[in-house]
């Protein structure tokens, strides 16, 4: 087990069935994984106390949301996610 992290912390972590996904990388996907890992690295340093995630299915039907915060983040990340819903909306016009 890493340092810092106690058995109770560890057993918070759930895992992902890894499986093989066939598809053919394309830039899009780069990106994607890219900020994912920037995000993770993050994470692992200690540099982040909140993350919002948005994601949007491959066919554009479907649009979810994730968080995770600490104290009174969820009105900042709210506040964020709306301004990044505007800018979005803005540039498809």
């Amino acid at each position: 087990m890493p340092a810092g992290i106690s058995s109770t912390e560890r057993r918070n972590v759930a895992r992902l069935p890894a499986r093989a996904v066939d598809v053919e990388a394309d830039e899009n996907i780069a990106s994607l994984i890219a900020v994912l890992q920037d995000q993770l690295a993050l994470a692992r340093e200690g540099k982040l106390r909140s993350v919002a995630v948005v994601s949007v299915s491959a066919d554009g039907g479907a649009v979810g949301t994730q968080w995770s915060c600490t104290n009174g983040d969820i009105v900042s990340l709210i506040g964020k996610l709306t301004v990044l819903t505007h800018d979005l909306m803005a540039s498809r016009a």
